[in-house]
């Protein structure tokens, strides 16, 4: 089995005399695989996070994405695996306001030097596949919430990544819109798409996940197939 996420024993400490915010744990997600991680507030989701996104670095053991040791790689060379191996999505979106819907989708492609029709056609590709190519010259604030978050999850698709990224993606959305997104991501599922989610929701995780994990204080307390959630 590939694993596109293998974390051996992981921990991260921000205050050195505390226990820690996450671990020490072991955790290896599959290619394919979509794991739905719950848990209380200061469970520790957002630090595995982090940590697997190479925004932040362990205190100890080895974090290893898409077969890279990406604890470590330098700030720059971090900065670069992310643009080409990981995709994130916000809550909140984070699209550039000032930027039409299909600017925002081909940023990501142009940091990594992809050829202009190249990183053209990717983002019409998407723009189809996700429903919104008829926003392609707007710009967010004139869209849905559920809208910009489809344009954020095109964005974070552009440059093909092995991993999309989900941070509570629907916790800013209406209910018809979360049930789009909902969607979205399962069809990202079924189509072969690695995903990690972070989540609130359990009919979100349920919905969306082959797996989902329970972290309580920094550990994981449930590890479930989704079969067993149904």
């Amino acid at each position: 089995m590939t694993h596109v996420i293998e974390l051996e024993g992981v921990a991260k400490r921000y205050d050195s005399a505390g226990a820690p915010a996450l671990g020490p744990l072991d955790l290896g997600v599959a290619q394919g695989e979509a794991l739905a991680v719950t848990g209380p507030s200061g469970s520790g989701k957002s630090t595995l996070l982090n940590l697997v996104a190479g925004l932040d670095k362990p205190t100890q053991g080895a974090v290893t994405v898409a077969g890279r040791r990406i604890d470590r790689l330098s700030e720059h060379a971090l900065a670069r695996f992310r643009r080409e191996q990981v995709g994130m999505v916000f809550q909140f979106f984070n699209l550039l306001d000032d930027l039409t819907v299909a600017d925002n989708i081909r940023l990501p492609a142009q940091l990594t030097g992809t050829a202009r029709k190249k990183a053209a056609a990717r983002t019409v590709e998407l723009m189809e596949i996700l429903g919104i190519q008829q926003h392609a010259r707007a710009y967010p604030g004139r869209l849905s919430g559920g809208e910009r978050q489809r344009v954020a999850v095109a964005r974070a698709l552009v440059n093909r990544p092995s991993l999309l990224l989900a941070d509570e993606p629907t916790g800013a959305l209406d209910t018809a819109s979360g049930h789009d997104v909902r969607e979205l991501l399962v069809d990202l599922h079924r189509g072969g798409q690695t995903i990690v989610l972070v989540t609130h929701d359990l009919a979100l995780a349920e919905a969306c996940a082959s797996r989902t994990i329970h972290l309580v204080d920094g550990q994981v307390a449930l590890d479930t197939p989704a079969q067993a959630l149904r």
